[in-house]
Order: structure tokens, then sequence, then C-alpha cells
């Protein structure tokens, strides 16, 4: 491990203790084998005058859940060190009281959280103070004889910690080991299980300390693992049908749509062969933190995926009952990762960064376990009671309620919006993702990948009037996501006007080829996986013509008709597996590249009305707005119409043929 020190960098962040506290912490935060997802902490000890002018002392620490890499001076909490150094001294002191009593302490009321770790640095005297989950580190401790690897290669350089539950019960610990060490002589303290602190007077030397003892455990493990493998097999392929059923059974248990995404890292792979998966695999996680992110251990699948979860959930039931005690409530039983032996590893979660997070942890994981049991022939996690104590600990818990968002419709599902590069496809594309889904944009046009970027979304380039592109793309969405629940089918085009009479044949041919049977080859490889979806919808978009045709545009007419006609017999088809199909039929809907000024000018000149005028003639003299039709789109793929198939919905502000 390098240091990423830089002269120039750290002179831009200027020269007060806090600025110089935040360069180190983002150099710490850049390296995740360090530093994953708002792990670690960092404080530096400032004298400044409070309210009333009188000069304290103050810690300046890591607010709780901050991120290292992204982290800026208002992230410090600044807290009392007085205070917080006679909390240490206290003989018992619980959570609650522990977090009320630190924001009592805090110079700015107004300042996140401090860390929950803000005792233990307050009691360490140094002025600066970093803490991290260091992969190696944890490699070292998280094995039979860890304590005696951190003697052998550290001697007395390093104050050794037994694990002890984060908080108060560590700082009283650190302050013991503290009051009998000569810290003049020790360059960091490693707490087994947990991970390591580095202290000193100047910021630098603190952040180098840290890079250095990292660095000797890396090197003392690879020199262990030297060219050792670990047997594997042979990897298998795993098909999206079975992906789809193991993200349904795995909502099932979470109480709400999940994603499931197949990794297909190498080393993910690689370690879903190991011929002893299921015994490594299910040990515990790397440190106690990551619990609440990953729970205790993966779901191992098998050749019955619905019997494997089962199986999942009631270990986890027994093991939720062993530890409780009996003013708990069981969290959701349902897996966050899985491994499909000789296949591969999924996580679940409600939304991408979920899935971000519980792969960088689970890689991370990965890497640990496999160095660890080549360099000391075991990888031994905390027990389950201790892990159990923080996975339901009221603080760890907190930490997630403070970020969980609640009330998005379609939080969890995946979403296929094809022709959605602009218009009324990108306008449903929108639409769904404000209200919670995952919404993958299909279009021929290039733009889409643009497009979908703009909104968070994800844009693929296909020809839909390719079957076997279709089929291609749809499985490749579920690898990515483990299944679909939503289907915007509206890709489409208006063939230019002419009567039947007088119609080229190729104008014909291309609508149906686009307005009508590439709907139909979309629904035919989609199904599969509708029906493994979460209160599945599919929406067809049709037109205002289906009802009131117009002279000169049978083409397109006829093939919207059609289309109205297939989503009538997919509503018959789909019924009894629980998916709705329903047709939307918008009209009028000018904000799109089809209407042009120059277009608009035109048609509003032959009625006679002005531009205005034209745009809201209507029975209710409304705009109809591609927003409009995305907006009633998302809703009619959730719960409001829910018990609603086969329908026809009309949005045209009231057209007098139609009605």
């Amino acid at each position: 491990m390098k240091s990423l020190w830089n002269d120039k960098d750290a002179k831009k962040y200027g020269k007060s203790l806090l600025a110089k506290r935040v360069y180190t912490s983002r150099l710490l935060g850049a390296n995740p084998n360090l530093v994953l997802h708002g792990g670690g902490n960092t404080s530096v000890k400032i004298k400044k005058k409070d309210f009333y002018g009188i000069s304290k002392e103050y810690l300046y620490v890591k607010g709780s859940g901050c991120d290292l890499a992204t982290i800026n001076e208002a992230d410090f909490s600044a807290c009392d060190m007085q205070d917080l150094l006679s909390l240490s001294l206290m003989e018992g002191l619980s959570d609650t009281n522990m977090v009320s009593q630190s924001r009592v302490s805090m110079l700015d009321p107004n300042s996140l959280t401090p860390s929950i770790e803000a005792i233990v640095h307050a009691v360490i005297p140094s002025k600066y103070v970093d803490h991290t989950h260091a992969d190696s580190i944890l490699s070292l401790t998280n094995c039979p004889n860890g304590r005696k690897n951190i003697s052998d290669l550290f001697g007395d350089s390093v104050i050794i910690v037994p694990y002890v539950m984060p908080g108060f019960d560590l700082a009283k610990e650190v302050r013991k080991q503290i009051q009998k060490s000569k810290l003049n002589e020790v360059e960091g303290m490693i707490l087994m299980n947990h991970g390591i602190f580095t202290f000193d007077d100047d910021h630098r030397s603190s952040y180098e300390k840290m890079i250095r003892l990292v660095s000797r455990a890396e090197r003392f493990i690879k020199k262990k693992i030297a060219k050792k493998k670990l047997p594997v097999s042979k990897l298998q392929g795993i098909s999206p049908n079975d992906l789809s059923q193991l993200r349904k059974v795995v909502s099932e248990w979470r109480g709400h749509p999940v994603l499931a995404s197949l990794d297909n890292d190498i080393k993910s792979t690689e370690f879903a062969c190991l011929k002893n998966i299921k015994s490594i695999s299910t040990r515990g996680p790397l440190t106690p933190d990551h619990v609440i992110r990953t729970k205790r251990t993966p779901a191992i699948i098998g050749s019955n995926i619905v019997d494997s979860i089962d199986k999942y959930v009631d270990d986890y039931t027994k093991y939720f009952n062993r530890h409780a005690s009996s003013n708990l409530t069981m969290l959701d039983p349902a897996p966050r990762w899985a491994i499909l032996p000789n296949k591969g590893v999924v996580y679940f979660g409600k939304n991408d960064k979920e899935i971000s997070i519980i792969r960088d942890i689970v890689r991370h994981t990965i890497k640990t376990i496999k160095q660890t049991e080549l360099a000391f022939g075991s990888w031994k996690a905390l027990s389950a009671s201790k892990l159990f104590d923080i996975e339901y600990w009221e603080l760890e818990q907190a930490k997630l309620k403070s970020k969980d968002t609640h009330g998005l419709p379609h939080e969890g599902k995946v979403a296929i919006v094809t022709g959605s590069a602009a218009g009324i496809g990108f306008a449903c594309a929108e639409s769904l993702l404000n209200d919670g889904a995952t919404v993958i944009g299909l279009d021929l046009n290039p733009d889409i990948i643009s497009q979908m970027n703009k909104i968070k979304g994800n844009g693929v380039i296909v020809n839909l009037t390719n079957e076997a592109k279709i089929k291609s793309v749809i499985d490749d969405i579920v690898r990515s996501y483990g299944g679909i629940d939503i289907l915007v089918s509206n890709a489409g085009i208006f063939t230019a006007g002419a009567y039947i009479d007088k119609m080229d044949q190729s104008n014909w041919e291309k609508s149906m080829a686009v307005n009508l049977t590439s709907h139909q080859m979309l629904l035919k490889h989609s199904i599969p996986f509708l029906k493994e979806g979460l209160n599945s919808s599919i929406v067809l978009v049709g037109s205002r013509n289906v009802m009131a045709p117009g002279a000169g545009a049978s083409s397109y007419s006829c093939a919207k008709a059609g289309l109205t006609q297939l989503c009538r017999v997919a509503a018959l088809e789909l019924a009894p597996h629980g998916v709705r199909c329903n047709i939307i039929h918008p009209d009028a809907v000018f904000d799109t590249k089809l209407w042009t000024p120059e277009a608009l000018s035109r048609s509003a000149e032959r009625y006679g009305l002005t531009i205005d005028e034209y745009k809201t003639r209507n029975l209710m003299k409304t705009e109809i707005k591609s927003a409009d039709v995305g907006n009633m789109v998302s809703v009619m793929s959730g719960n409001v119409f829910g018990k609603t198939t086969g329908s026809q919905i009309s949005l045209d502000g009231g057209n007098d043929r139609v009605i």
C-alpha cells in the first residue's frame, strides 16, 4: 500500500488543523482496502472559545454515517473534550445516554451526531487519531491464531485490544490499555476482529503510520501465501429464469421488492467455485459493522431455490430466538447476498445504491477470506452472539433507519421502457424512476444512453424488430437486476399519411413491424419473467386513432388497433399469473420531437386556430404533455391499478369523437 500524500494537494486544503484533518481523512477514504461506505472514523483535537468566550479543547470527530472519501469540514462534529473524558470514567453508560450526552457536549447543536467512537478518540491523547477497517489487518486477526500473528509481525510496536462492543465499552478498554502502555514507543493500536488505530500530533505522521502498518501486514500475508491456491471446481452457468425465481422468493421474505444482481467479477465467480465454499462463506463477516449491511452469512443456494431460501429464513429465525431478549423484534429474515456454488454470487438490495454497497463489502470479504485461508489455514469470524449484538444494536440500526426512504411505490422494482430516448417514452422512464423503480430504457436511437444517464436510468441500444436481439437484451437485464416487474411498451413510429389505394406497401409493412409485431416479440420474451415479477404490470402505449381514426392513416391506426387487441388477449392469458396488461391512448401530445414548431404552425393554420388553441383543442381545453402520460403510466403500473387489467385508458382531455 502506497502513501497518497502529495505536498501540493495538502497545501490546497489550507493550514488550519481541521483542514489538515479533512485532507488526510480523504486520503484514507480514497483507498477501499482501508475504508468502505461510511466505515472508519477520524478526529482532531482543537482549542477554541465557546459561546461565552471561554477557551476549551474540542474533539472534532467524523459525523456518524459520513464518508471519509468525500468528507468536508462541516461533516465533523465538535464535542467538549472534558465532557467526553468524564463519560469515559463512568462505571456504566447506556447507548442512549452515550449518544445524548455526546450531543449535549457539542459546540454546535445543529452539527451531525458524533461517531459512536467519539469517546475512544477522546481517550487517545494524540491530536490526530485515524481508525480504519483495513482488509490486511482483519486477515491477521480473523483466524485462530490472530493475536499471535499480530505479536509476531509487530512485536511491541502496537497495542493489542481484545474485541469488545464498539462505543462506551471499547472506550473503557482502550483507556485501560493506554494507561499501561508507553504511547511514545508504539505506532498504533490493533483491535481484534475490528480494525486499526494510528495517532500522532502531526496529521501526516498519523496517516503515514496507518499506511506503514497496513503495508507491513500486506507484505507479511503475501509472503505467507506465496504460490498457494485453494482448490476449485469448474464454473457452471446460471439461467435468467433461476435468477428471477431467486429474486422473487427473497423479495417475498424481505417484505418488498428487491433487485438481484449477479456478480460476474472473476474473483467472485472463482470464490463460488471453491470446494469448501459452504464452510468458509458462512462463518461471518469481516467486521461486526458489516453485519447490518450483509447479515451474518449469505444464503447457499442448492438445486431447489425456494427450499434453499426457506432454510436460510429458518436458520436466521433460530439465530434470532437463540440470542434475542424479550424486548427485541426480529428484522426481516431475507438474505442480503447469496452464493450459488459453482455458479456465482448474487446481491439483493432495494436500489442500485444498496446493491453497490453490498457488492463492495462482499468483494472485500471474499478477498480477505481467501487470503486468510491461504496464509493462516483458516478464516474465523466473531461468534454469532457477538455479531447478533451488533446487528440488533440500537445505534447501528439508527444509521440505517436514518437513511431509509419509504413511500416510493416502485422501489425495488425493475421497469423496462421502450422508445424512451425522447418524448412519451422518456417521460414514462423519468416518472417511474421518480417513483423508485430501476429503469432500463430501450431504443434504436444511440441517444438512449445519454438520455437515460440524465435521469440515472440505464440505456440500451437495440432494434426491437430483431427477435434475437430482444431475447438477448431481456436475458441481460434479468442477469443484471434479477427480473422484470413493469414493462412499458411504447416504441413506435408514425408512418407517412397515405390513402389505402395510393399507399406504398412498405409503409404498411414498416408500421406493422414497428407498431405491432415488435411489441408482440417483446411480450413473448418478457412474459416468463413478468410471471415471476412482483405485482407485475404491462402498459402498452396505443393511440386515440384506435377509437377515432383519421383518413389517410390506415397503416398507423390498424397497427395500434392490433396492439389494443394484443393487450386484451394478453390480459386474458396473464391474469391467472397475477400479471396485469392495460393500454393507454394518448392524443395530441405536442412536446415531442415529432411536433416541430413548423409542423405545429402548419397544423394550426389548417384548422384556422392559433398554436395555443390548436394544442388545447379538446373538451377540457387543456394541453396534454408527455409528462402527463408518464405520470399516468407510472400510476397504472402501481397499486392504484392493482385490480385492473385489459382496460383502455384515454388521456386526451376529452375527445368528442371518442366519447
